[in-house]
């Protein structure tokens, strides 16, 4: 599994320091969905974003990033569980083009009321009720919303280093842990904090893609005494399935799948999130209306 997720904290325990390189489950992610190279690095960006937050959360539960504008990119959004399962989709404005090099800022935001959002869903979880924080589209860079989100609605300096192509999703994650204990031991933490930003800030943006995370950390860390945690696999992974989009039609009734048939010949079905085709002929049609015999069915030929 080249999917990992690592994770670390400096010896004082003052940081943590997270890193992300998607290539699989990224690919996986791209497979059905084709979207121009600009908001494919956002999408990319945000996917690795992801990863790096929510595996930091506290319950079984998912993490959605969303931003929304109304340029030419309606809608970016990345789902990730605390499982480190992710899927990813992004939706284009009908009648709009996207510029060759759009930013975040001129395909999301060019009106000034783009939006970036966060959802905390728990799930089934009793007595834990969803939260969602939503602020302004601020920031020339993914990476940049995100800081400010953390800094100014979760009150943790973070910074983050964020990269995406066709081939890779890659990130690194710094954030300063509460403080702790008397003076001295806080000022410690700070000049932690700023030499770690330091040395994080000369990561270039072609060796955060090129480089695994274990390079990227021993390149930029390798003087660093870093408590490392467990590995963690992250995996592409949306729920639509063949036996969903058929239960799906079913709900349209018979005469409407037939109605359909005869004006396309066949029915397509594509998923809203990630892309994956499903297509029912004539004859899958026919089946989905086929009462299937219960398991104690018995053959009457043979009696």
């Amino acid at each position: 599994m080249s999917d990992l997720f690592k994770k670390y904290l400096v010896q004082d325990h003052s940081t943590r320091i997270q890193a992300v390189r998607l290539t699989e489950a990224w690919q996986t992610g791209l497979a059905h969905q084709h979207f121009p190279s600009c908001v494919q690095s956002l999408l990319g960006e945000l996917a690795s974003a992801a990863v790096l937050l929510a595996s930091n959360i506290k319950f079984d539960g998912t993490l959605v990033l969303q931003l929304q504008g109304g340029g030419p990119v309606a809608l970016i959004v990345v789902e990730c569980t605390s499982a480190l399962t992710i899927r990813a989709t992004a939706t284009l404005r009908e009648g709009k083009t996207v510029p060759e090099h759009g930013t975040l800022q001129t395909l999301l935001n060019a009106d000034g009321q783009g939006r970036f959002s966060v959802v905390l869903d728990p799930g089934k979880k009793a007595g834990m009720a969803p939260y969602q924080g939503i602020i302004p589209l601020q920031g020339d860079t993914v990476a940049l919303v995100l800081e400010d989100y953390m800094r100014n609605s979760e009150q943790l300096d973070t910074r983050l280093w964020l990269a995406a192509d066709a081939q890779h999703s890659a990130g690194l994650l710094l954030q300063r842990l509460p403080d702790h204990g008397g003076h001295a031991q806080q000022t410690a933490g700070a000049e932690t904090w700023n030499r770690l930003k330091q040395l994080a800030a000369t990561l270039k943006h072609d060796e955060l893609l090129a480089l695994d995370s274990d390079e990227v950390i021993h390149r930029l860390f390798w003087q660093e005494a870093l408590e490392p945690f467990e590995p963690q696999a992250v995996r592409w992974y949306c729920p639509c399935t063949r036996e969903r989009v058929a239960g799906m039609l079913r709900t349209l009734g018979q005469q409407e799948i037939q109605e359909i048939l005869a004006q396309e010949g066949n029915v397509e079905i594509v998923c809203n999130f990630c892309g994956k085709p499903y297509h029912f002929d004539a004859v899958d049609c026919a089946g989905l209306f086929v009462e299937k015999p219960g398991p104690h069915a018995s053959d009457s030929s043979l009696h």
